[in-house]
């Protein structure tokens, strides 16, 4: 089952790099769809899946765009693993439309709180109203999404462990 688990998380990483390549225009450079992978990872495989897939798919899309903020993405990959880690934790337990919730604001107002004061106030306003519309878009996605892929991946796992 490892050899799949790892298989599947390069998958959605290489999913991301998709949803990288899909640009939405916005205020300040452009809204990705690569979040939707790593929601995905954490909702099926748990909060450690998510964060690796979360925190490299922004990378990969950071990369793909440009790295307009340097090593600055570094930080906003540490604070999608742990976004993703949050949303694994809560949608696991049942509390999924507050994931999903959590998710938004989070990515929304808390991720760019390190940009108001390393960057400017007039940064933080201008870039807030692109990551809610891509953060929604990306959790609407998976909300959708998720449920109708679960019960195959359960049937893989399933059958995995009745074959050991």
């Amino acid at each position: 089952m490892r050899a799949k688990k790892m298989a599947f998380i390069s998958l959605l990483v290489a999913l991301t790099a998709i949803g990288a390549a899909i640009k939405i225009p916005a205020p300040i450079g452009s809204i990705a769809l690569d979040a939707f992978p790593a929601l995905l990872a954490a909702a099926l495989l748990g909060g450690p899946a998510g964060a690796v897939v979360g925190g490299m798919g922004h990378l990969l899309s950071a990369l793909l765009g440009g790295m307009p903020l340097g090593p600055l993405h570094f930080v906003v990959a540490i604070e999608m693993a742990f976004l993703s880690i949050v949303f694994a934790y809560l949608y696991r337990t049942g509390k999924r439309w507050q994931a999903g919730i959590l998710f938004i604001l989070g990515n929304t107002f808390a991720a760019p709180l390190p940009f108001l004061f390393l960057i400017s106030k007039a940064f933080y306003l201008s870039i807030v109203p692109s990551l809610f519309i891509g953060s929604a878009v990306n959790t609407v996605i998976a909300l959708v999404i998720i449920p109708r892929l679960s019960p195959i991946i359960e049937l893989m796992i399933s059958k995995e462990r009745m074959s050991q």
